[in-house]
């Protein structure tokens, strides 16, 4: 058996895995509040918006989510004083509790 064919095919793989990962796209938070605010205005479909920004849907759908879920947990955690290293700008993600 000659493993020399297995590891070159190998080592493709890994080259192909890190020219992916360094070649990813990064977005920043601004970004995604753009995004995720031209979703909201509903002028055109999340389906358009996403091949246009060149994102996946179920992305978008992440984004709003938690775009959504911070501004509505904003002023209760800035009142608790936990805004440090966490979240887009500082806001911790939001944790909801397990109903009674």
């Amino acid at each position: 058996m000659n493993k020399k064919s297995g590891t070159s095919k190998d080592a493709a793989d890994k080259l192909v895995r890190g020219i992916k990962w360094k070649t990813r796209k990064q977005y920043s938070a601004e970004e995604k509040i753009r995004i995720v605010l031209a979703g909201l205005r509903g002028e055109e479909s999340s389906a358009e918006l996403c091949r246009r920004e060149g994102i996946a849907t179920s992305l978008y759908y992440s984004w709003s989510k938690e775009f959504l879920g911070e501004a509505a947990s904003a002023p209760s955690v800035k009142a608790q004083g936990r805004t440090a290293n966490a979240g887009w700008r500082g806001i911790p993600p939001v944790r909801r509790r397990a109903p009674r």
